[in-house]
């Protein structure tokens, strides 16, 4: 058993990290194709796609360190 444990140790983080990285790659794709909607739905070009790709970047980070990187401080959020 200990064994197995200690294989466990090695690997904790990685679950982790890929909730993170998918957490980035999903806001940046998802708004990204709402801002590429945006510039078929009013006929332009390249308009709200980078738009949307930088607010999809910023959206992910926010919610990567709402879940991940608010430490155990106390409740005044300090």
């Amino acid at each position: 058993m200990a064994a197995h444990e200690q294989q466990d140790d090695k690997w904790s983080g990685m679950g982790t990290g890929w909730a993170i990285t998918s957490t980035m790659i999903g806001g940046i794709v998802t708004l990204g194709l709402f801002g590429y909607l945006l510039d078929r739905l009013f006929g332009i070009e390249h308009v709200f796609l980078p738009i949307g790709f930088i607010l999809g970047g910023a959206a992910g980070v926010y919610i990567v360190w709402l879940r991940y990187g608010r430490g155990e401080g106390d409740e005044t959020g300090t």
